[in-house]
């Protein structure tokens, strides 16, 4: 029988609700699929920060690297500056734990959720592949004459060879692996950013040509967003840059039913990955038993995937298929006919 180590980051707000009830799926999941456990919690976020004014202790990231996967609720409090714990916390251990893709399941359960009109679960259906450790997001550029009225901020977005190259040959993997259409688009902005995308378009031009199965395509990322409101259904696989990634992952969400039902992973392929439901903290939802743990309970079905489970993973997500399309009368936090424990308990009742 199968152990496994995860590391488990509640965080802030309804971080610590959601995560309990991923908690309680997972407990009932590992008994199904015979599989052990051993959860180790950290009490990384806003609370601790104002308790102890350290982000992260120096002893966090290598700790982390011996587990086989970390189940992340929510990083964001309302009593501590914007940034300090998204920088510190999350970008921190994305970037030392070297997780370079961002992996976006978009998957429309439950037509009355969607947003779009006629647009049914056979037409959302599709995963983007965000590089998740370089460019604008680096962190790199500078000031000059600040304060001035001749003041100059530079943004740079930072682009190796190397990170590009390894994110579209995942993306080409996982099209190969998982792509029902068997196409992976490329969306970028080659028109206008012509160092940045000129070397993303050439990389996945050269490693196509070891992909010869896989259907090439090319969007820009403007034309990318209109798509995703007028043809959804025209997507398999996305690949893309961080910023670009993130702006079009949470419109995915809100054609998928919203932030309630959106997850993503963190992906170190050779290394120790992150799962989290893709909503923030919500403080204003804190300790009222409202708020959505489908989002949470996705990623930990993309968490038992990620590290070997994945009959566990299809288990999780079929049974929460099932609760949106039988249960709930509404995604969104106060609205969806149950509690948040209740929710929980229906996704076990359905594996």
């Amino acid at each position: 029988m199968k152990n496994y180590k995860i590391a488990v980051i509640p965080g802030d707000g309804t971080g610590t609700e959601v995560v309990n009830e991923g908690l309680k799926v997972l407990q009932a999941v590992a008994q199904k699929c015979s599989f052990k456990y051993k959860k180790v919690m950290y009490d990384f976020g806003g609370e601790r920060y104002l308790r102890t004014k350290e982000v992260l202790p120096k002893s966090a990231v290598s700790e982390l690297k011996t587990f086989d996967a970390i189940f992340l609720g929510a990083i964001g409090h309302p009593d501590v500056k914007p940034g300090i714990l998204e920088k510190g916390i999350l970008l921190k251990l994305r970037f030392d734990l070297d997780q370079y893709i961002n992996l976006r399941p978009v998957k429309l359960y439950d037509e009355r959720f969607c947003p779009l009109k006629n647009k049914k679960p056979e037409h959302i259906d599709f995963v983007v592949v965000r590089e998740n450790s370089e460019g604008l997001y680096k962190g790199m550029g500078d000031f000059r004459n600040k304060g001035t009225s001749k003041e100059v901020a530079r943004q740079i977005s930072h682009n190796t060879r190397k990170g590009v190259e390894r994110c579209i040959r995942y993306a080409f993997e996982y099209t190969k692996k998982y792509g029902k259409k068997k196409r992976l688009t490329l969306c970028g902005k080659t028109n206008v950013l012509t160092y940045a995308w000129d070397l993303w378009e050439r990389t996945y031009n050269e490693v196509a040509k070891e992909y010869p199965e896989i259907q090439k395509d090319y969007a820009h990322v403007d034309a990318t967003t209109m798509w995703f409101v007028k043809n959804p259904e025209w997507f398999d696989v996305i690949v893309t840059d961080n910023m670009f990634g993130d702006i079009i992952t949470d419109l995915g969400a809100m054609i998928q039913g919203g932030m309630g039902i959106a997850a993503g992973g963190n992906i170190n392929p050779k290394g120790v990955s992150m799962f989290e439901p893709i909503g923030g903290s919500a403080p204003k939802y804190t300790g009222k038993n409202v708020i959505n743990p489908l989002a949470a309970i996705c990623a930990l079905g993309m968490l038992l995937t990620e590290i070997g489970e994945e009959k566990a993973g299809v288990m999780v997500e079929d049974a929460v298929k099932t609760v949106v399309k039988t249960n709930l009368k509404d995604l969104a936090a106060g609205k969806m006919g149950y509690s948040t424990s209740e929710v929980g308990d229906l996704v076990v009742k359905n594996l």
